[in-house]
């Protein structure tokens, strides 16, 4: 039987926000401790390792495309105060989740070009490129409807449910590609530790996904 209302679930969005925070601040940590600790940090130059520009890549791509994107699509949820603030904490943290986005994608392609291996040869990567290509574009269009001072109000509310649609849509696009690339980093020589660490980075991104998403649809009686 389909749900009439969010209201149906009976429960507000605030836990599910607190438990975004709580999970996106896992998530980082989780990263953070397998590329300086298990992977020796990140770098451009090749020096003697050539993973070491690679681990950018993961980083940086986690920041943006998974945290900093949840947390704009939950900023109507997080922001207290005027629409008009929420949406540009929304549009801000979209912009800052693209730079990094931008940053982590510049480090893959100068790892295969200095390493010398072809480029958008696997499924990760397919999806990546389907990743960016749509956020850049979402990103534009909604600019275009909700920013631009040209576009009439009934435009706005024509799109505004596609705008929503799209934005999770691309953000779950974005968990499963961050999923596929962790898997790319474990190694049958790999520690058994840094194993569990990618491993529960990965279970940690998945469950952020699911709570954003929960947080999304559920009222926001606060």
């Amino acid at each position: 039987m389909p749900v009439k209302s969010s209201a149906s679930f009976r429960m507000t969005a605030l836990p599910m926000v607190v438990a975004a925070q709580l999970l996106a601040a896992a998530v980082l940590t989780l990263t953070l401790v397998w590329v300086l600790h298990f992977r020796g940090g990140f770098s451009w130059e090749l020096k003697s390792n050539p993973l070491y520009v690679y681990t950018a890549h993961p980083l940086f791509m986690v920041i943006g495309f998974v945290i900093c994107t949840g947390e704009a699509v939950m900023a109507y949820r997080i922001v207290l105060g005027p629409r008009e603030a929420r949406k540009a904490v929304h549009l801000l943290l979209h912009l800052v989740a693209m730079a990094f986005g931008a940053i982590g994608l510049y480090a893959a392609f100068k790892y295969h070009r200095d390493a010398g291996f072809p480029d958008i040869h696997s499924l990760h990567s397919w999806l990546g490129i389907a990743t960016i290509s749509l956020y850049a574009l979402q990103w534009l269009v909604a600019f275009v409807y909700f920013v631009f001072p040209g576009a009439v109000m009934t435009m706005r509310a024509d799109y505004a449910p596609w705008h929503i649609f799209f934005g999770i849509f691309i953000f779950l696009m974005a968990i499963l590609t961050a999923e596929t690339g962790l898997a790319k980093f474990v190694f049958p020589n790999n520690y058994p530790s840094e194993a569990f660490v990618i491993n529960f980075t990965g279970l940690a991104i998945l469950m952020f996904g699911v709570v954003v998403v929960l947080a999304v649809i559920l009222p926001s009686r606060y």
